[in-house]
């Protein structure tokens, strides 16, 4: 999408520092199969990505109870559906639709019974479920800072769900939301400065240029600049943290603000976005924020819960929920920048997690389409809202880059422009722990605030791992 150069009021969609070559040539176009034709039912097809969200979810709706969940083999490109019992009919119902059926013992049901279990009796700062559709199980995860009767607490927990329902792991790290003072998106606190990375832009239900970054930032401050000590160039209209998500709607000061709907990945080049779509585990995804640049990873688990350490209140914790559990990594700095797919789909902003980009860790991400969804925004001018393009069943949902809803309607990393982008990070997140997305222009001249920490914002060299 090509737009004017606008000096002050310009809009940044995630900008950064960027260190090594690696996503970057992930990104470059790809052959993805296409579905192939099979005159027998029997035999499994291949699938682009985009194909997986609405095929899974058409299965899920003729399959009911017997449904249990899905996720995409990259490798095979193949998707696999599992299934309770041993119903021959619904296993050709599987088949007939070139997808591998994969018999499990746990139904959705008894899942996200494991899972609210969980949260009445274990809701401990430091900890982190989601629902994980290979192993068919709740994958429970605890930071280093849950031990003595917490971690007692939490293991008995989990043996109480019965046999082969959910796992329990240790985390190196510690959760929390990746805030820092200093650069990209901007926002004067509490005596301090806060930064975040803005996720994608968005057009608000009255029509208004904007953008959705995480919800911490959102309620950690409610004006953001482009700069350091700038002027504010966008006010918070909504933010969601804790509870029901990490989400924000920031609403640009000038209504004239062009806001092209691309993610700046470094270099001179950015990946159009051009829809919202639902994470599958599975998928692989590009993370893009202001202090680490770009990495990928793959998606490991869906309507995932953390337990952060609250902010405010020492023996307080700040839960939320329907979140996207990956293996990107993420610093301070990077909350509320975007996780997005080859194909140029919307896939979440960054929420929190354990690690660094130098031991790995946990990311967990909001889903954009539920943002979407609760704001009213629609993804950039106007185009791609998300609440439509979401299948409903957890797990069911299509592969990074390769979701959407509509197939065949995104953009691929080959058509990434150059253009003189020179996007402003508006983003008016703040947080502690946010992370900020600092403007970076896509053609690496025209970078305002920028001052991120790891590699030059003009994306001179791209970091995938």
């Amino acid at each position: 999408m090509s737009h004017k150069r606008i000096p002050k009021r310009k809009a940044v969609i995630a900008a950064g520092s960027v260190a090594a070559l690696g996503a970057a040539a992930l990104l470059l176009p790809n052959a993805n199969a296409s579905q192939t034709d099979s005159s027998q039912g029997g035999t499994p097809k291949t699938f682009k990505a985009a194909d997986v969200s609405d095929l899974a979810a058409q299965l899920a709706s003729q399959l009911g109870d017997a449904f249990a969940g899905s996720y995409y083999n990259a490798d095979k490109q193949q998707i696999v559906v599992n299934v309770v019992g041993d119903d021959s009919n619904v296993v050709n119902t599987i088949r007939k639709a070139g997808a591998v059926p994969n018999q499990v013992r746990n139904s959705t049901a008894t899942l996200r019974a494991a899972a609210k279990t969980l949260r009445t009796k274990a809701t401990i700062p430091g900890t982190a479920w989601s629902v994980d559709p290979k192993t068919n199980e709740v994958r429970v995860t605890a930071d280093s800072t849950v031990t003595g009767a917490k971690w007692n607490t939490l293991e008995s927990t989990v043996k109480g769900l019965g046999s082969g329902v959910a796992t329990l792991k240790k985390s190196g790290g510690t959760f929390k939301t990746f805030v820092s003072g200093g650069d990209a998106i901007f926002a004067q606190a509490n005596g301090g400065g806060v930064r975040c990375s803005l996720g994608f832009n968005v057009t608000a239900g009255d029509g208004s240029p904007a953008f959705l970054t995480a919800g911490h930032c959102g309620v950690a401050a409610k004006q953001w600049s482009d700069s350091q000590n700038g002027q504010p160039i966008a006010t918070v209209d909504q933010a969601t943290f804790p509870g029901n998500g990490d989400f924000s709607l920031v609403k640009y000061d000038d209504p004239a603000t062009q806001a092209p709907s691309e993610v700046n990945v470094g270099n001179g080049q950015t990946v159009q976005i051009t829809k919202a779509a639902d994470a599958v585990v599975g998928q692989q995804v590009f993370r893009m924020g202001s202090t680490t640049g770009l990495h990928d990873g793959t998606v490991t688990g869906l309507d995932a819960t953390v337990n952060f350490q609250s902010e405010t209140d020492p023996n307080g914790v700040d839960t939320v929920t329907g979140l996207i559990q990956t293996n990107v990594c993420a610093e301070a700095g990077d909350s509320g920048g975007s996780l997005f797919t080859r194909d140029g789909s919307a896939i979440g902003l960054t929420s929190g997690g354990s690690g660094d980009c130098t031991t790995g860790g946990e990311t967990f991400f909001q889903p954009v389409t539920t943002a979407l969804q609760a704001t009213g925004a629609t993804l950039g001018a106007g185009g791609a809202a998300g609440a439509g393009d979401q299948s409903a069943s957890p797990g069911d949902q299509s592969g990074a880059g390769d979701q959407s809803a509509s197939p065949g309607d995104q953009s691929g990393a080959g058509d990434q422009s150059a253009s003189p982008g020179d996007q402003s990070g508006a983003g008016d997140q703040s947080g502690t722990g946010e992370q900020a997305g600092g403007s970076a222009d896509p053609s690496g001249s025209d970078q305002s605030g920028q001052a991120q920490g790891g590699g030059a914002a003009d994306g001179s060299s791209l970091s995938g791992h």
